[in-house]
């Protein structure tokens, strides 16, 4: 999960001047170590999310409009599961079909609910949340 906040504040500090930032620049502004904001916007690179340049202004740049992102498309890109399940209560051999099945069915369920969170996501852009931001600094 924290490599989808990482890439969504770095998306959104991109997007709001348009400028390159180098990855100490956002380390800074995220307050995480640069290796960490590294590995993330590789993920956003190879995904279209964000671009890089060469040179003494160099740096990371946001790759489209924040108006053309989604929250989806940062989820995929930095390849995680909103909600999962590593261990399965029960056992599937045993007669009692709440021991049996349980787990199945929690894996049915979570399922349903990133499916569900999935087209959720979708709906928000890189430019919503500046603007949800924004507005949230102005009710300070």
């Amino acid at each position: 999960m924290s490599e989808f906040i990482i890439a969504l504040h770095a998306l959104v500090f991109l997007a709001h001047d348009g400028l390159s930032k180098s990855s100490e620049e956002l380390s800074e502004n995220l307050c995480t170590n640069s290796v960490r904001i590294r590995k993330v916007m590789s993920l956003c690179k190879k995904n279209g999310l964000v671009e890089t340049k060469s040179g003494v202004n160099g740096g990371y740049m946001i790759g489209k409009d924040g108006k053309n992102i989604n929250l989806k498309q940062i989820y995929e890109a930095v390849d995680i599961t909103l909600l999962e399940s590593k261990w399965h209560s029960g056992n599937i051999e045993s007669d009692c079909p709440y021991c049996a099945y349980m787990g199945r069915y929690v894996d049915g369920l979570f399922s349903y609910i990133n499916k569900e969170a999935f087209s959720i996501l979708e709906k928000i852009t890189i430019a919503d949340v500046e603007n949800d931001i924004k507005k949230m600094a102005e009710n300070r």
